[in-house]
């Protein structure tokens, strides 16, 4: 199953799991197939950005930001993301991409996804960064602002010691590659 069926069956599976809410998680099964895996027989690291995704825009989807951005001419934008595998996912085991939304600080959104093992071990850990891109107004809005859009009421919890460096390190390569322009 390629990514488009992958996502088709998360989006018509997304009602089911229930309304998004701020610190809650998604929870996708999947099961590495034969399209997913390198030489090494085992899920690629192409695959797990893009199963990451998917955990991603399920929550987008089920927050109601994805309905929402379409309104306002919106775009949800990735920033920037760092992955660590401790285990692999070997051909045809199955396993869980659980992804949340862990805090934001401005216009950044400090995402998580665990790529979890049948048994329970996690295999892979991607911290990401995010925004929402306002076309209009060609700005990234300040995070608070699409909460009260979303009409949640929730106050983000300060950066973990990890969760900063992350973000340090995401402006300095972004930083890095801007004067490469």
């Amino acid at each position: 199953m390629y990514v488009w069926a992958r996502m088709a069956r998360m989006l018509a599976t997304a009602r089911s799991r229930g309304p998004y809410r701020m610190g809650g998680e998604s929870r996708l099964a999947f099961r590495c197939l034969p399209t997913d895996i390198d030489f090494n027989i085992h899920l690629n690291n192409a695959r797990y950005m893009m199963l990451a995704d998917l955990g991603r825009i399920d929550l987008f989807v089920r927050a109601g930001l994805i309905s929402l951005a379409r309104r306002n001419g919106w775009a949800p934008m990735m920033g920037g993301l760092q992955a660590v595998y401790a285990r692999e996912i070997r051909l045809w085991r199955r396993f869980e991409v659980v992804s949340s939304i862990e805090t934001w600080e401005g216009s950044q959104v400090i995402g998580k996804h665990r790529f979890v093992l049948d048994n329970g071990e996690t295999a892979a850990l991607i911290l990401t960064t995010a925004g929402v891109y306002d076309r209009k107004a060609r700005r990234f809005l300040d995070i608070d602002e699409v909460v009260m859009a979303l009409g949640r009421a929730v106050n983000p919890r300060p950066p973990t010691q990890e969760e900063r460096i992350f973000m340090t390190s995401h402006q300095g390569l972004r930083s890095l590659a801007k004067a490469g322009d």
